[in-house]
Parts: structure tokens; sequence; C-alpha cells
């Protein structure tokens, strides 16, 4: 009997992170960026978590998440309830961990189908 679950082709997962690049589907991205199942968007916040804002969030809703990881380097850092307020006011779920266990994390969400969206910081971008 087969226990691996097949995954459709087209299924955004990650594959790899270091101070870098977030490796997305085997291809590289020195960059921060959002992952989503359907979706890949590159250059997502330019600078650091400090620079973090809640028009970034904001910008995530289009994706129609269930839930947003934020991914905020190589640490795990809070942002201000303020800048969270798109996502709360929306009613989407989120949580906050190092860009690494952000990438764990999405990686089965996305395989069990879940509506997730993934905002990572490179691990040196904090």
């Amino acid at each position: 009997m087969k226990l691996q679950r097949e995954l459709p082709e087209n299924l955004n997962l990650v594959n790899a992170y270091d101070a870098a690049a977030i490796t997305v589907n085997r291809v590289a991205h020195p960059c921060n960026l959002v992952v989503a199942p359907q979706a890949l968007r590159e250059n997502w916040l330019e600078g650091g978590f400090d620079a973090l804002s809640a028009e970034h969030l904001a910008a995530l809703l289009d994706l129609k998440p269930a839930l947003v990881l934020l991914g905020t380097g190589a640490r795990q850092y809070f942002p201000k309830p303020a800048v969270l307020r798109p996502l709360v006011e929306a009613g989407v779920g989120w949580e906050v961990m190092d860009t690494g266990s952000a990438c764990r994390t999405y990686n089965i969400l996305a395989s069990e189908g879940r509506e997730v969206v993934a905002a990572l910081l490179l691990p040196t971008n904090t």
C-alpha cells in the first residue's frame, strides 16, 4: 500500500533556506518573499524586520489566506499590534516564528491543502 500522498506539481514548497536565499521549487530567491501554494512574490519587504508595516501584511490579504506565517529571520521577533491589525480585522490567523520554523510549518500546511501564506525574511535580513 502506498502511504505517501501525491502532491500537485504546481504546489510551491520551500526546499531550503540560508543567509543568502530561500529556495522554492528548486529556485533560489536571494530576497525576502511571500510563498503561497499557488503564488510567489519576490522582493517583499525591502529591508529588515524594522521596516515591516501594516501595509506589508495587508497586501497579503488578496491571496485569501486562512493563516499567515511570518518568518522574522534568524530569530523570532514580534511585530507591534498595529502592524498585525490588518490580519486581525480580516479574521485571518497568524503565527510569528523564525524563518526556518516558518518554512517547515508552511510546507506541512501547504501539503495538507491549507490556505496558508508564508511571509519570509532572509535569516540575515533582521
